[in-house]
């Protein structure tokens, strides 16, 4: 079952003197072959009367995670960049600002804006939602665009239960089952 090799996969790490808290390794999840083989299915399986035409997930992780969902659910993928990355960007972007986040910082996440509009059905997906201030902001985007929300799907939720039912958030684990 997947989910469980998700737990067992998963480990804290402490980042040495200075820190004020553990961080999460998701690494041996990207790692091993069947996991990277489930997740995809598994999140979009969280919605399954959805039909999305688009999955939308927000960087660093979210490159990876977002194109696996999105082809499980037969849909395409939007990448959403955080302003101030390397990346540079082509042609009209559509930005929102963030709630803050866990760490406090505050954000500015965007989609390329040709690319979405009415008619999409959108589905986000992201590895962890703790906050779920850049999903707020991706909600909005999608919103603002016309598009249709669908909801939220995450390999791990851990944010308060407003936040979650404001995103249609649906998680394969919650923090409690984490080691």
């Amino acid at each position: 079952m997947l989910s469980r090799r998700l737990v067992e996969l998963f480990r804290w790490v402490d980042p040495g003197p200075g820190s004020s808290h553990l961080v999460s390794d998701l690494s041996g999840w990207w790692r091993d072959p069947e996991v990277l083989a489930g997740v995809g299915p598994a999140l979009a399986g969280l919605f399954p009367a959805a039909r999305p035409t688009v999955v939308i997930a927000p960087e660093v992780t979210g490159l990876l995670l977002g194109p696996l969902v999105a082809v499980a659910a037969g849909a395409g993928f939007l990448p959403a960049y955080k302003d101030g990355g390397e990346r540079r960007r082509v042609g009209p972007m559509r930005w929102a600002e963030t709630p803050p986040d866990y760490r406090g910082r505050q954000l500015r996440i965007g989609v390329d804006a040709r690319r979405l509009g009415p008619g999409d059905r959108v589905l986000l997906a992201d590895d962890w939602v703790a906050t779920g201030a850049q999903l707020d902001a991706l909600h909005r985007l999608v919103r603002d665009s016309g598009a249709e929300f669908v909801g939220t799907a995450a390999l791990v939720a851990t944010c308060p239960a407003p936040v979650a039912e404001r995103l249609r958030l649906r998680a394969l684990l919650t923090g409690e089952q984490l080691p």
